[in-house]
């Protein structure tokens, strides 16, 4: 860069622009020098060095796919996980029904058992309740007639048709 300001310097100095072939004066010698044994020696430093660079940028572009393809195979994995689960949802939810159907007849089933088994009840004590007023029916009915027949024959009874019925009976019973 010095040399080229040098160049321009010069070339302004003298009213225009111009080049100087002045090899001391521009040091023409020493940059070739210098650039020369940049080359010669740094060619095999850069070299190594953007080697090395390109090994890490390689290694880590396979690191990467790898990770990608572990991702991806993580990724399948997980799909069929998934899809094992509602599979195992479906399965659940369907046999979540069927046991909800099967308790569902059971209870109407036993329903109706309960309402045949409260019919014989409430038949079996109505029955019993009408059984129980004809006996209360009965024993009033014949309440009221002995309480007749006796205030008859306390009326219509004298001392010869009590004997005759007394006699009457004893005959019946066999003495």
């Amino acid at each position: 860069m010095g040399t080229v300001l040098l160049l321009a310097t010069e070339a302004s100095a003298e009213g225009g622009f111009g080049l100087n072939f002045d090899i001391l004066e521009t040091n023409l010698i020493n940059l070739s020098i210098v650039i020369g044994l940049l080359f010669y020696f740094g060619r095999g430093f850069l070299t190594t060095v953007l080697s090395e660079r390109r090994s890490a940028i390689e290694e880590a572009i396979k690191e990467a796919e790898t990770r990608q393809k572990d991702a991806a195979a993580k990724l399948a994995e997980q799909q069929q996980k998934l899809t094992q689960a509602q599979a195992e949802a479906e399965r659940i939810r369907a046999a979540a029904e069927e046991n909800a159907k099967g308790a569902k007849e059971a209870i109407l089933a036993q329903a109706a058992q309960d309402v045949e088994r409260m019919k014989a009840t409430a038949g079996q004590e109505l029955e019993a309740e009408r059984e129980k007023a004809i006996a209360q029916l009965r024993s009033t009915v014949v309440s009221l007639a002995l309480t007749k027949v006796e205030s008859q024959l306390k009326t219509s009874m004298n001392d010869s048709a009590q004997n005759q019925l007394i006699d009457r009976s004893i005959a019946l019973l066999g003495g």
